[in-house]
């Protein structure tokens, strides 16, 4: 009797076991949701990478187009000197903006999103030229386990930024010098290849990079993250201006003067919700892109060599035309440290610029789609956009 009760009474506690351990996940799960902390691939990959963006526009970018007035204007004269100043101080701001703002993305509370703000100059400085990448890996980790601890102790004024500090610090002086080094030897193969082979290599950068800025991912961060300027970061930015201008005049017909606007100086990641209907209007500004980015790299020979950032920006508030004629003035760090120097531009620099950032995107988009059309691959209104 006691042998048939033995088995009943281990499957009664393995039962048991299990029940327990399923209310310790539902409790763990429940106190992640109390602390607003949410791991997915959307929060951590396109909502922080999109914030990161932003932060480095706010500091570094705006910052570098300053710099370039100021060099323009002249720093002897008591303007020039003044923005070069501004300009300087945005610049050094890089770290904590790209941090804080990552803090934004995930709801961060405030005691850990100011926190944030030593950890993002901790990881900037430390990673060098792969700051960007370094920021946005320590700085999530960071900001999370910060929110962990949030309001759970009577004394969350001190916990709350100590943990958030110690945890990002800690993890710049541990991980940022290989992050950086990993970022910089990444973005450095990627410059090289494209220097050894312009062809195929602007045609596999335009279209990567074009694909990225439409999706929703921040392609203006994979540029910032792995330092992509020269020849790699012209194919970048005719890839992004084939997409916005592409998608522009594309759809021109559906959308007016006012969908002309907001996705050639906005965003054309407003068509995504078109793309998931009829993936095939995505195809004639890719074509497009494997087209302008070898013309960028071996014909018009096209380097962006302002800040990274700008080359995955394409024709975005005119940022990645803005940061090519900064490049020709006031080369960037990065930029420099691949050989860049500065350029005496002349008339055909000016039109190949021009041919490349709007003329040929908005000529060949709009060519290849004649066909789409006639053989109603893209339909009246594939492209239409709700602009409110």
């Amino acid at each position: 009797m006691s042998e048939k009760k033995e088995p009943l009474l281990q499957e009664s506690l393995v039962v048991e076991k299990n029940k327990e351990n399923e209310e310790e996940k539902s409790s763990f799960k429940s106190f992640l949701k109390k602390q607003n902390i949410e791991i997915s691939f959307k929060r951590y990959a396109i909502d922080a990478m999109g914030a990161m963006a932003l932060g480095l526009f706010a500091s570094l970018l705006i910052g570098t187009i300053v710099n370039t007035v100021s060099n323009l204007i002249g720093v002897e004269r008591a303007i020039g000197a003044t923005l070069a100043q501004i300009g300087g101080y945005a610049s050094k701001s890089t770290g904590p903006a790209m941090a804080v703002a990552i803090g934004y993305s995930l709801k961060a509370p405030p005691l850990v999103l100011f926190s944030l703000a030593g950890v993002g100059l901790s990881a900037n400085e430390i990673a060098g030229a792969g700051g960007p990448l370094a920021v946005l890996i320590i700085a999530l980790l960071a900001a999370e386990f910060g929110k962990l601890v949030s309001k759970t102790t009577s004394v969350d004024i001190i916990v709350t930024p100590l943990v958030t500090l110690i945890v990002g610090v800690g993890l710049a002086l541990w991980w940022a010098p290989g992050i950086g080094t990993a970022a910089n030897a990444v973005g450095s193969a990627i410059i090289w290849a494209t220097d050894i082979q312009p062809f195929f290599m602007g045609i596999f950068v335009s279209v990567i990079m074009g694909v990225a800025l439409t999706l929703p991912i921040s392609s203006a961060a994979i540029a910032a993250a792995f330092g992509l300027v020269g020849l790699a970061g012209g194919a970048a930015h005719a890839g992004c201006c084939a997409q916005m201008v592409g998608f522009a005049v594309m759809s021109f017909k559906e959308n007016r003067t006012g969908g002309l606007i907001a996705q050639g100086l906005g965003t054309s990641m407003l068509q995504m919700p078109n793309i998931i209907r009829n993936p095939k209007i995505f195809i004639p500004p890719i074509l497009t892109s494997a087209i302008t980015g070898p013309l960028a790299t071996v014909v018009f020979k096209i380097e962006m060599n302002g800040a990274p950032i700008s080359s995955g920006m394409g024709t975005s508030g005119l940022v990645g035309p803005i940061g090519v004629l900064t490049g020709w003035i006031n080369p960037s760090e990065a930029a420099l440290s691949h050989g860049a120097t500065v350029l005496n531009a002349g008339f055909e620099n000016y039109l190949y610029l021009l041919l490349i950032s709007i003329v040929l995107p908005a000529v060949l988009t709009y060519l290849i789609a004649i066909p789409f059309r006639k053989f109603n691959l893209i339909k009246e209104n594939d492209l239409k956009l709700n602009l409110g």
